[in-house]
């Protein structure tokens, strides 16, 4: 990818509404283009990060049993009504069609999931089973802030599991903990700063669990016990002050930014909804129901927030939107050609390449290449060819080296390796 050829380009300027981190650095560095509060265009760069943060989820909730489907964002109000939340539910967005009918963006899939699994499950046999979607959400947040931690319209995986029991939907609950931990690990979150939560069930169980990423920028104030590496959201304390694996009663107050959320719905939807199966007694019993929550676009926020400095983005290697920032620095010709083949060669290798091929002063380019945040840059001038050599750093470190441009392409996937 030539910078000089890309739609979108870094920027000095920030609305005056960036109230967070990921908001002005990810506006400066061409990666989000802010409509109105609460909703973003994802511009190329960006869209290459949260493609590869969906991967990464799709795998593992593949491999966890999960079938992806689609379902509609445009929802009818008698499901709505069925679930009694097209009151209840004070975030949605409502509208009206043609012939009068009210509709609703769907802010969740609850409503829509159920009947749709209630139509192909008649027996015990068919059960248990998972579907999940990748897809955006609409929710009339009064104050959209944060940039994409907070936002109106925002990308969501909800992935819904289907039980004949309450121990089978308790088994699979426990094990999806599991799952969301190695999410956040391989999406580039450090496991010492990802915490399992303890949050109220609301309406649905006793408690429900989210997963922080503990950060003094975070909007949610969590009790942790460092000896289970386990934490109580502030909403609950009084219901749970003590650690519910150890019964320790030291926690220390943190701050945290919840990334992920997971629910034991019991038959709170199926039983409004009628979806009930034959057991193998022949009775007929409702479908037990979990619910479990990633926002791809609010992991994106969230991984800016944790890793950054001052310079800008500093992307971890797995969902970096490209792997190699490569720049050519002056207009000696020996330069642009050596930069030509060695994007062509890194590209050939299956390596990504930002090629900042633009005319630009020396200082501009650096800035750009440490505002972008790719993990690792390249520098080729006038001055490393003398010694047939080129600038290596990693952005995720202070100083640079000069190492021989001979070797550079196996040194770069060595640096990829694992």
């Amino acid at each position: 990818m030539r910078y000089s050829q890309i739609f979108s380009k870094t920027s000095k300027t920030v609305s005056h509404d960036a109230d967070s981190a990921n908001a002005k650095l990810l506006i400066q560095g061409g990666f989000i283009h802010q409509e109105i509060a609460g909703v973003y265009t994802f511009l190329p760069l960006g869209l290459r990060t949260l493609r590869k943060i969906e991967q990464v989820i799709r795998e593992e909730m593949e491999a966890f049993g999960g079938q992806e489907i689609l379902m509609p964002a445009l929802t009818p109000k008698s499901a709505w009504q069925t679930t009694d939340r097209w009151d209840g539910f004070d975030v949605l967005f409502k509208l009206e069609g043609a012939g009068s009918k009210e509709y609703a963006l769907g802010a969740t899939h609850e409503e829509i999931v159920t009947p749709l699994a209630k139509d192909y499950t008649f027996s015990y046999k068919d059960l248990p089973f998972a579907v999940f979607q990748i897809q955006n959400k609409f929710r009339n947040e009064p104050r959209a802030k944060s940039g994409l931690l907070r936002g109106r319209e925002f990308l969501m995986k909800d992935l819904y599991s289907f039980h004949a029991s309450e121990s089978d939907l308790d088994a699979y609950y426990e094990k999806s903990k599991d799952v969301y931990l190695r999410i956040f690990e391989r999406l580039g979150f450090d496991p010492k700063i990802t915490v399992t939560t303890y949050a109220s069930g609301g309406a649905f169980s006793q408690f429900s669990h989210e997963f922080q990423v503990l950060s003094e920028v975070g909007e949610d104030t969590v009790y942790m016990c460092e000896k289970c590496h386990l934490a109580i959201n502030k909403e609950i304390i009084d219901a749970q002050s003590t650690c519910p694996s150890c019964g320790n009663a030291d926690l220390l107050e943190k701050k945290g930014i919840e990334v992920g959320n997971i629910f034991k719905l019991g038959t709170r939807f199926s039983e409004p909804f009628g979806f009930k199966f034959t057991d193998e007694d022949g009775q007929m019993k409702p479908a037990q129901m979990g619910c479990y929550g990633i926002g791809p676009s609010r992991i994106m926020g969230s991984l800016v927030e944790v890793y950054h400095d001052d310079q800008g983005i500093v992307w971890p290697k797995s969902v970096a939107p490209l792997q190699v920032h490569l720049a050519s620095l002056g207009k000696d010709e020996i330069v642009q050609a050596t930069c030509d083949k060695l994007y062509q060669d890194l590209k050939d290798q299956g390596i990504e390449v930002l090629y900042d091929d633009r005319d630009r002063q020396v200082g501009a380019k650096l800035a750009d290449a440490d505002l972008i945040g790719i993990p690792l840059r390249v520098v080729v001038s006038k001055r490393t060819l003398e010694s047939d050599s080129v600038e290596w750093k990693e952005r995720s470190v202070s100083d640079a080296e000069t190492i021989p441009l001979a070797g550079l392409i196996e040194k770069v996937k060595e640096c990829f390796s694992g």
